[in-house]
C-alpha cells in the first residue's frame, strides 16, 4: 500500500514587498536541516518570490532532491464563505470579493487538492513550500471539515505541518504548525503579536 507524506511549510518571514528577510533565510535553512534528517523525494514551491527563495534556501540542505514550481501552491483565498458562515472578525476581510474572484480562488483550491491530496502509485515524501491559506485549505480538507473552517488555521513562517495519505483510509494529520526546528527568537513570525502564546 503506497503512502504519500506531505510536509507543508509556509515560506520564511518576508518584508512588505514579499522578499525573504534575513530571518526568513535563517528559518528556511533550519527547516532544511530538519528535513535533511529524513527522506525527501521532491520540493515543490509556490511561484511567488518569498516561497521560491525559501525553497531554494531549504534545498541547500537537501542535495540531489529536485526542486520545482507548482502553480497550485500560489497564495489564494480558497473559499469565500457566505455571510452566515463568516465569523464577525472576518467580515471586513471579504469586502470587495466579487463572485468571479471567489470562484477563481475556489477553483485553485480544488486544483491544489486534486494534485497533492491523494495517494500516488508508490511511497512519496514531498515538501510543499507555500502560504498560510493553501496550508489551511489542505488541513481543512484532510479533516473533512466544512469549507469555511479554513479560516483561523494559521501557520507560522517555516512551521511544519505533515499530512499522510493512504489507500482506503482517511488522511492523517501527523503534526500541525510545528516550530521545534526554530530557536525561540525565530518562532511565531507571520502571526500578529496578540496571537503568540
Amino acid at each position: 500500500m503506497a503512502t504519500r507524506y506531505l510536509y507543508l511549510a509556509r515560506h520564511g518571514a518576508a518584508d512588505a514587498f514579499g522578499n525573504l528577510t534575513d530571518v526568513g533565510h535563517r528559518q528556511s535553512s533550519l527547516l532544511g536541516e530538519r528535513l535533511a534528517g529524513g527522506r525527501v523525494d521532491a520540493v515543490w514551491h509556490s511561484p511567488l518570490p518569498r516561497a521560491v527563495a525559501s525553497a531554494r534556501e531549504l534545498a541547500r540542505q537537501l542535495p540531489n532532491v529536485p526542486v520545482a514550481e507548482a502553480a497550485e501552491l500560489v497564495d489564494h483565498v480558497p473559499y469565500v464563505p457566505g455571510a452566515a458562515e463568516t465569523p464577525p472578525s472576518w467580515l471586513g476581510f471579504f469586502d470587495g470579493y466579487d463572485p468571479a474572484e471567489a470562484a477563481a480562488g475556489h477553483k485553485q483550491a480544488e486544483e491544489l487538492v486534486a494534485r497533492f491530496a491523494n495517494v500516488p502509485d508508490a511511497d512519496s515524501h514531498e515538501v510543499l513550500v507555500t502560504h498560510a491559506y493553501p496550508i489551511a485549505w489542505l488541513l481543512r480538507h484532510a479533516l473533512d471539515a466544512p469549507p469555511a473552517r479554513w479560516l483561523g488555521l494559521n501557520s507560522a513562517n517555516t512551521a511544519l505541518t505533515v499530512i499522510e495519505y493512504r489507500d482506503g483510509l482517511p488522511p492523517t494529520v501527523v503534526m500541525f504548525n510545528d516550530m521545534s526546528h526554530l530557536p525561540a527568537d525565530l518562532r511565531w513570525t507571520g502571526f500578529p503579536e496578540s496571537r503568540r502564546p
